[in-house]
């Protein structure tokens, strides 16, 4: 925004404030405590503001005019949530990207938690309050699938997976654990490594891809589950968007292992129409969320199958 605004204006919202481990997300105000302990000076450090607003326009840009409001951010996932209009507690997504990111609202009150998620800020719009959500972050997704593409090399192209996967009726007993970085939430355990067990003689590529599509399900289902014990609210329904959310196949393995309808947004880049509908509610191309609730569109829904 300070480049964008010629140097006039030297803010950040409230989300990307949140993760510099320097913010107080209760009192939504820099922590003096732990600006000290990380040795940040205070005076470097942005105003706070809302992810709604007009913060000012644009100057000096060269390859943009000048006079263009600047008026919506976000960090990634919590644009994701908010392009997902994911705006009553209790409503989540899970953005299939490189990692796996499965966002819920936890309303206008934070929702500690005990089960290894993060408690972290939503958005705030205007002079509303401030949004909370529960996150979990999912190490590996959307890479294990470019893993079997350039490492195994069992597909030329990562949408290869889905009909390889298909080949076979199940994984054949194979389990892929794609712990190629450690795993995330609800883990945390970073010494943790891949691995591929109950290989037998008649396991086959079909297999393997199978079951790499079931890791990543499996461990977006643990981060759910935790995340329904930490709020007390049983999922209905899980919004989906990313990359991989374009694989029915994983999606079906998805609503399967989690029991309810994972729908997908017609807009798999939820991230950028987020923060674009952000700076619409500021500049007042859309009036409330309500519009934007209403504007959502759903591409395609995946029901749980009933043989349990």
């Amino acid at each position: 925004v300070w480049r964008l605004t010629g140097g006039e204006t030297h803010i950040t919202d409230v989300t990307n404030a949140s993760r510099t481990m320097l913010l107080d997300i209760h009192r939504v105000a820099w922590d003096e405590d732990l600006a000290r302990i990380l040795d940040v000076p205070m005076a470097v450090l942005p105003e706070v503001v809302s992810s709604s607003e007009i913060y000012g326009e644009t100057r000096g840009v060269g390859f943009l005019p000048d006079g263009i409001p600047v008026a919506g951010i976000a960090g990634d996932q919590q644009a994701a949530l908010f392009g997902q209009a994911c705006f009553e507690p209790g409503q989540a997504k899970s953005t299939y990207g490189t990692g796996a990111f499965v966002l819920m609202n936890t309303g206008t009150e934070p929702a500690p938690s005990e089960r290894g998620l993060l408690t972290t800020i939503a958005w705030k719009l205007g002079d509303g309050e401030t949004v909370y959500a529960l996150e979990g972050s999912v190490f590996i997704a959307g890479a294990a699938v470019q893993w079997l593409r350039d490492e195994l090399k069992i597909i030329d192209s990562a949408p290869d997976v889905e009909a390889l996967a298909e080949t076979v009726e199940d994984a054949g007993g194979v389990w892929v654990v794609p712990a190629f970085a450690g795993l995330g939430a609800p883990y945390w355990d970073t010494e943790a490594r891949g691995a591929i067990l109950g290989l037998t003689r008649g396991s086959n590529r079909g297999h393997i891809a199978r079951a790499t599509l079931d890791g990543i399900a499996h461990q977006v289902a643990d981060v759910v589950e935790a995340m329904s014990a930490d709020s007390g609210r049983s999922l209905e329904g899980l919004r989906v968007d990313g990359g991989a959310a374009a694989n029915n196949l994983l999606m079906n393995i998805q609503a399967n292992l989690l029991g309810t309808t994972v729908s997908r947004c017609s807009v798999l880049e939820t991230t950028g129409l987020g923060s674009g509908l952000l700076a619409g509610l500021a500049t007042g191309f859309w009036e409330t969320t309500d519009e934007i609730r209403d504007r959502w569109a759903e591409d395609r829904s995946f029901a749980p199958s009933d043989d349990e």
